[in-house]
């Protein structure tokens, strides 16, 4: 986001604070932030607002930015600050958490005055008429804690012109049909049931649990052929395990409660990584150099305690699994192995459809175990393997591990939207905390190098992007069901039964469609659920041995025997296009 949109977005989340509170009077502010996209604001208010009040909020902005008001800063004392926002409570807590030696500064735009550091655009007739639209509604809590009260958050944007703002929405309409939540239920993959088993935890239905199976069968697969193996490992372990990884010191908000055991006085946590469990594997043996690089990979579910707030569909949950993979290599191998893992990563991701992809290097957070050396030495190696394969990339400061840097990829989707997924890191550390070694050359205990390497990042998070990515209408290797038979009436059902059996041993995900319903409301039905491929069966198609077929982007595309058309199924598979 450039410096100038952001300002414009900022100074926009203003003009919609002033509007509200001009139209509902009192109202307590919270914050009011630019965001990718756009903006929001969050309000402690009687009332109830729902979507259909946002056209009135943004005729009440129209006035504001018509208004002309200035942005004007100002700084102020703490005392001066606390009586300017004496009925704002939200606004007192965040004056009180300011350090003493922080300037404490406002901005008032006519008789609209808010804490903020800015900065902000010259005056609000800055904001061009038609260029802002309101979103949607929905609750937050107060600073992302559930233990605070739910404000009501209104989300918009804004953009230079109106005509950037039209091209956004058209996009924005396009990603609400393709909700990946909203498809989930319609095309039956998947549900979350928060109050029968808790939120954030999926659940598979069999139409969502073919395409994870064959993402995982691919995925499988291509580790097997490029030097990995596999392994697995429990899904809690005891706290000394989180203790030693550092994940108790530096990761303890997110891992969920301790479980006791109160007569052995152990106790265990469920695991929020998977990397602590492969060290143990690797320590439970002496290694030599001779074995190495060892690839080591599972698709592993992790449990992490993220806030109620924040839980969202595929995207964001509690449970999920990790397409994980851990290498432990000598230090002259980095190079190279980070070089493989990197054309590895960006294989898989063309062949589900991501060819566009922005490519960031996250250096040392404030937090951090292990010395600068080592730091430097791994940063120096993703460095080296970007460089080798010539992928630009930008220095996301500060935002690696605690135990190193990484390599995170975020690829663009078809609606232009970027996602994180893909991360790669290189860890000095953990082997020492772990006092990890194998023996060199020379017969000497030397530390092994640890890579972390994730590809989809979490499994539900990237089928969530898959479903939106394809509108829900996946390609034929991946769809839950590839071929659907419709009898014509109920005399046809014994034989599309038959042909189903014999379709599912040659490897065909098939359905037959048994509803008392009419050929064309079938049809329908089949598209409907985005079905790549129908097979009308009558009697005729019967007595010819012939299969009149619709493909569900073309329609009708003429009559193949049943051989015929499973060779054409298969090729078009085995693209995988």
């Amino acid at each position: 986001m450039s410096d100038n949109i952001e300002k414009l977005r900022h100074s926009t989340s203003h003009i919609m604070a002033d509007a509200v509170m001009k139209i509902y009077g009192d109202v307590k502010i919270g914050i009011g932030p630019a965001i990718e996209n756009g903006f929001y604001y969050d309000f402690d208010i009687k009332d109830k607002i729902s979507e259909d009040d946002l056209e009135k909020i943004e005729n009440e902005m129209t006035k504001v930015v018509e208004q002309g008001f200035e942005f004007e800063r100002e700084v102020v004392t703490r005392k001066k600050a606390l009586e300017i926002f004496k009925d704002q409570p939200y606004k007192k807590e965040l004056i009180n958490e300011l350090p003493e030696n922080e300037d404490i500064s406002i901005y008032r735009s006519g008789d609209f005055v808010d804490l903020c550091r800015g900065p902000h655009i010259e005056k609000t007739s800055a904001v061009k008429l038609k260029s802002f639209k309101l979103l949607k509604v929905a609750g937050a809590y107060w600073k992302g804690e559930e233990k605070n009260k739910m404000l009501t958050r209104i989300y918009g944007t804004v953009f230079e012109t109106p005509k950037a703002l039209r091209k956004y929405i058209r996009k924005y309409e396009l990603a609400k049909k393709r909700d990946h939540r909203k498809l989930g239920k319609k095309l039956d993959l998947f549900s979350i049931q928060p109050r029968n088993a808790g939120a954030g935890l999926v659940f598979w239905h069999p139409n969502g649990a073919a395409v994870r199976r064959e993402i995982e069968n691919f995925w499988l697969e291509e580790h097997r052929q490029n030097g990995y193996e596999f392994i697995n490992i429990p899904h809690i372990a005891n706290s000394n395990l989180w203790k030693t990884s550092g994940h108790l010191d530096f990761y303890s908000e997110y891992m969920f409660p301790k479980l006791k055991l109160e007569e052995r006085r152990e106790e265990y946590i469920l695991k929020p990584m998977n990397c602590p469990g492969h060290i143990l594997v690797y320590k439970n043996n002496l290694h030599s150099y001779r074995e190495f690089p060892l690839r080591w990979a599972e698709l592993g579910t992790v449990y992490r305690y993220e806030k109620t707030g924040v839980l969202h569909g595929l995207m964001r949950v509690r449970g999920f699994t990790q397409d994980d993979a851990h290498i432990f290599c000598r230090r002259s191998q980095v190079d190279e192995e980070i070089e493989k893992v990197l054309k590895f990563t960006l294989s898989i991701l063309k062949t589900f459809g991501f060819k566009d992809y922005k490519v960031f290097l996250s250096t040392r957070p404030d937090k951090y175990v292990g010395d600068d050396a080592q730091w430097k030495l791994a940063e120096d190696a993703l460095k080296k393997g970007l460089k080798k394969i010539g992928l630009d990339y930008e220095i996301d400061p500060g935002e690696g591990v605690f135990y190193g840097p990484k390599v995170d990829i975020k690829i663009k989707d078809s609606l232009d939207r970027m996602w994180q997924c893909s991360t790669i890191q290189v860890d000095f550390n953990i082997p020492e905390k772990f006092d990890m070694n194998f023996v060199n050359k020379e017969g000497n205990k030397e530390r092994p190098v640890m890579i972390h390497r994730a590809i989809f990042g979490s499994l539900e998070r990237f089928f969530g992007i898959l479903i939106e990515h394809y509108g829900g209408r996946f390609p034929l290797w991946l769809a839950p069901v590839q071929l659907e038979l419709i009898p014509i009436s109920d005399d046809q059902l014994e034989y599309c039964n038959k042909l189903k059996r014999e379709l599912l041993k040659k490897g065909i995900r098939v359905a037959v469609n048994n509803k008392d319903e009419k050929l064309g409301k079938k049809i329908w039905q089949a598209r409907d659920m985005e079905i790549p491929y129908m097979a009308i069966v009558g009697d005729r198609e019967i007595e010819s041995g012939k299969l009149s077929i619709r493909k569900l982007s073309e329609g009708d595309i003429g009559t193949f025997t049943a051989d015929e058309f499973i060779q054409k199924l298969r090729k078009e598979i085995n693209r995988k296009k």
